[in-house]
C-alpha cells in the first residue's frame, strides 16, 4: 500500500490545530450540566486518489478496525467501488487488512457489527451492471446485502450474499441477546417502477440468528424509510435514530415485539446517523445543514433534545461518523470529508480521524 495512502499527518488542517492540538470547533454543550469535549489530534489518514466515502468504526479482540467505501468514479452509483477495511494496534497507524467488490454491483455504506465472537462488515450494493448507472434507473428492487466477516481479523471470508435481503437496502446492524439486527429499508410491497428512494419507502427491522441469514422482524417505518442507527438497551428496548431523506431526522422507541413504534421529529436533518454510548450519554452524530454548509459534528441526546458538543472541519461531501469509545472521558472518531484539495487545487474526499477528550 502507497505510503500516501496512509497519511498521517495533517494536510490542509494543521493551521487548524496549530499551537494547541486541539479544535476551536469543539465548545461546550447548551446544557451546563453537560461536560465540555475538546478534539484533539485531527488528522487525514486516508487519501487514494479515489472517493473515500461512508465511514464505520470499531474495535474488535484489542485492535481497531475502520472501513469505507473508495470509488475511482465518485459518489453515484459504479460498479468499481470496492469496500476497505484498515486495522490498526494504537489507532494511530493504520494498515490495509482486506478489501473487496461485488461484481455489476456498487458497495457502499460498510458498517461493522461484532456478533457471535466474529467481525461482519456489511455492505449494501445497488445493481449497477457493466457500467455507471444513471439515477433514473436506480431500482431498490434490485438491491442486495453483501458481507464480509472474519473470525480473527486477519483471514476474511467475502463477498458473501445476505439471504433475506433481495430488495433491501441495508445499513447498520446492532445485536441484543443472541439476535443481530439490520435496517433494510424497501419499496413498499416491492412496488415494480418506482425508481429511486422517495416516501414510498418503508424501513424494516431485520433479525439473524448467525448474521448472514436475514427475516423481517418489524417496520419501524411506514413511509419515508431511510439511514436508521439501532441502540439496544438491557431490557431489550431499542432507540434508534432515522434519517427522513432532507426533512427533519426522527428519535423512534420500541420494546419488544417492536411492534409499536414511538416516534419524534429532532431539530435538524441528519445525513449518515449515528447513534451510540459514550459512557452514560448518548452521542448523536452525522451531517447537519448549517449556514456554512453542510457540517460533520456531535451530539449529545438529552430526553428528546440534541445539545451539540463537537463540529468537525469538513464541507461538501462529508459526514457518515464511527465511534468507538478509548477510555472514561476519551473517544475516537472517523468520517469522511470534501473540503480539502490536492497540490493540483482538485478537491479531494478523504478518510478523517479525531479524538475526544471530555472535560468537566
Amino acid at each position: 500500500m502507497n505510503r500516501r495512502a496512509f497519511l498521517q499527518t495533517t494536510v490542509g488542517v494543521a493551521a487548524f490545530l496549530r499551537g494547541t492540538g486541539s479544535s476551536p470547533a469543539a465548545h461546550a454543550a447548551t446544557d451546563g450540566k453537560l461536560p465540555k469535549v475538546t478534539v484533539a489530534n485531527l488528522r487525514r489518514v486516508f487519501h487514494n486518489g479515489e472517493h473515500n466515502a461512508f465511514t464505520d468504526l470499531v474495535r474488535f479482540k484489542g485492535r481497531f478496525y475502520l472501513t469505507f467505501r473508495s470509488c475511482p468514479d465518485g459518489h453515484m452509483v459504479h460498479p468499481t467501488a470496492s469496500i476497505i477495511v484498515l486495522t490498526s494496534d494504537d489507532a494511530k497507524n493504520w494498515k490495509q487488512v482486506h478489501r473487496f467488490s461485488v461484481a455489476l454491483r456498487d458497495t457502499r455504506d460498510p458498517h461493522f457489527l461484532v456478533f457471535r465472537d466474529k467481525l461482519f462488515v456489511y455492505t449494501g450494493t445497488w445493481y449497477s451492471g457493466l457500467t455507471t448507472l444513471a439515477r433514473e434507473d436506480y431500482d431498490l428492487n434490485k438491491h442486495l446485502g453483501y458481507a464480509a466477516w472474519s473470525d480473527d481479523g486477519a483471514k476474511w471470508h467475502s463477498p458473501i450474499m445476505l439471504e433475506g435481503t433481495f430488495g433491501h437496502y441495508v445499513w447498520r446492524a446492532a445485536t441484543f441477546g443472541d439476535k443481530a439486527y439490520l435496517c433494510g429499508r424497501r419499496n413498499i410491497g416491492f412496488a415494480v417502477g418506482v425508481r429511486g428512494e422517495g416516501r414510498k419507502v418503508e424501513s424494516l427491522m431485520l433479525e439473524s440468528d448467525d448474521g448472514l441469514i436475514w427475516r423481517k422482524r418489524a417496520v419501524f417505518q411506514e413511509i419515508a424509510g431511510d439511514e436508521t442507527a439501532f441502540l439496544f438497551e438491557k431490557d431489550g428496548s431499542v432507540l434508534a435514530v432515522g434519517r427522513r431523506g432532507n426533512a427533519p431526522a426522527q428519535l423512534l422507541r420500541s420494546k419488544p415485539p417492536y411492534t409499536n413504534w414511538d416516534r419524534k421529529d429532532l431539530d435538524r436533518y441528519i445525513g449518515g446517523p449515528l447513534l451510540t454510548k459514550w459512557g452514560d450519554r448518548y452521542v448523536v452524530g452525522g451531517r447537519h445543514t448549517t449556514k456554512a454548509g453542510p457540517k460533520t459534528s456531535l451530539c449529545w441526546l438529552v430526553g428528546d433534545q440534541l445539545h451539540e458538543f463537537a463540529e468537525f472541519p469538513s464541507g461538501g461531501d462529508n459526514s457518515y461518523p464511527g465511534f468507538v469509545e478509548l477510555a472514561p472521558g476519551r473517544a475516537l472518531v472517523s468520517y469522511y470529508s470534501s473540503h480539502e484539495k490536492d497540490a493540483a487545487g482538485k478537491t479531494i474526499t478523504a478518510i478523517y480521524l479525531a479524538e475526544l477528550v471530555m472535560g468537566d
